[in-house]
């Protein structure tokens, strides 16, 4: 059940050592399209996040001076809820691809031009507009092809350096970049590690799929914060069901993103569902940003972690949960 009603949120830093080094004889360099989450407690789990290497141990409390002992991520509640949601790691290292000088055009458009645009029809997102800078892949370790596993977004802030994604995606900072704009193998705007990972007490305590989003801290990098670079994009909450969205989302096997274009609907009381063909793998945490108001209403997620088919894609419903979160996750970043 969700748990909308709560006000608590948690803080991940000094995460333990990975879960993965017992399962990688079964995950290195897997990634199966249509079935795009793995939760350690359950090796059947569905959702679009990219099966990989990258480090995925639980948290300590933020008081911790030494890493605990690994214990299984929580298992993920595949039931969509009915009722209303309410929290959410170590030291940055340098960007292993440093900063260039520029940022996104001042002439650049905002979105992609929507005349013409297909509904339901997906083609990889253009390179060349404010809004796709936003959008990034999340990397473990170098920034190269096949390295990618989840998608995330820079969400706008006081503090310039929150990102948006799924919960699912990551339960460690250790060795995790997020490049904006990243295209085949190349970093055009730098790259951000991540230093701590923000997660609703939902999420936290049981995987509650309706509480299966994430807020991301990043370190600076060469001096400059994120969004300084390419912009953000505002949290919207409470928006109608029934809004029409841009949909991002990097294949585990592409190196490119996908954009779709589609009007969403209700799935449940807190689910929000998407019509949109190929995406696989990779795509978890990929924005749902309203073609209205340029906000950010969801993120693949949620339900069946976003969805076991490439074709239909999940997010939790954007409330006070996650606007509570934000808050949050704001005042620990300034």
């Amino acid at each position: 059940m969700g748990q909308h009603r709560r006000r608590s949120s948690r803080r991940h830093r000094l995460l333990a050592p990975s879960l993965f080094t017992a399962l990688s004889a079964l995950v290195v360099g897997t990634v199966v399209a249509g079935t795009h989450g793995f939760n350690l407690s359950d090796a059947s789990a569905a959702g679009k996040e990219a099966r990989s290497t990258r480090a995925v141990a639980p948290a300590t409390s933020p008081a911790a001076t030494t890493a605990a002992p690994a214990s299984p991520a929580p298992a993920a509640d595949t039931t969509p809820s009915t009722t209303p949601s309410a929290t959410p790691t170590p030291a940055p290292t340098p960007s292993a691809t440093p900063a260039p000088t520029d940022s996104i055009p001042a002439t650049a458009p905002a979105a992609p031009d929507a005349h013409g645009v297909v509904l339901g029809a997906t083609a990889p997102a253009p390179a060349d507009n404010r809004e796709t800078a936003t959008v990034g892949a999340l990397f473990s370790g170098s920034v190269g092809p096949g390295n990618h596993f989840c998608t995330a977004s820079v969400l706008h802030s006081a503090t310039g350096n929150l990102l948006l994604t799924a919960a699912h995606c990551l339960t460690s900072t250790d060795g995790v970049t997020f490049a904006p704009g990243y295209r085949n193998g190349s970093a055009p705007y730098g790259t951000w590690q991540v230093t701590a990972i923000h997660t609703a007490s939902g999420w936290s305590q049981k995987g509650d799929v309706d509480e299966d989003f994430a807020i991301l801290e990043t370190a600076p990098s060469n001096g400059r914060k994120v969004e300084d670079v390419v912009g953000g994009n505002k949290l919207g909450t409470d928006e109608p069901f029934g809004a029409t969205v841009r949909l991002y989302g990097y294949p585990a096997d592409a190196e490119a993103p996908n954009l779709c274009t589609n009007t969403t609907a209700q799935q449940s009381a807190y689910q929000r569902v998407i019509q949109c063909p190929s995406y696989p793998a990779g795509t978890s945490g990929g924005p749902w940003i309203n073609t209205a108001t340029g906000d950010v209403v969801g993120a693949i997620g949620g339900y069946q972690q976003g969805g076991d088919t490439d074709d239909t894609s999940y997010s939790a419903y954007f409330d006070h949960t996650i606007a509570e979160l934000y808050d949050e996750a704001e005042a620990a970043a300034s």
